[in-house]
């Protein structure tokens, strides 16, 4: 969303947070993983929507599991 080197506002799925992103070499509107407050990797989009999507599963799954 913005960067301001070394640190990033990032945005996760609606809540924005600060990362420092000094580790890796990210453009705003990249995906990147995040590990303790660092931008670890950057993804490119088909792999960041895919790993989102197993996170919405799980969590889909983990509702349900609680419901129950």
């Amino acid at each position: 969303m913005e960067i301001d080197l070394p640190v990033a506002t990032v945005d996760f799925g609606g809540i924005k947070k600060k990362v420092d992103v000094s580790l890796v070499e990210a453009n705003i509107g990249d995906y990147v993983v995040v590990h303790a407050g660092f931008a670890i990797e950057v993804l490119d989009k088909a792999r960041a929507e895919e790993t989102l999507g197993y996170w919405k599963e799980i969590l889909e799954l983990e509702e349900n599991r609680v419901e129950d």
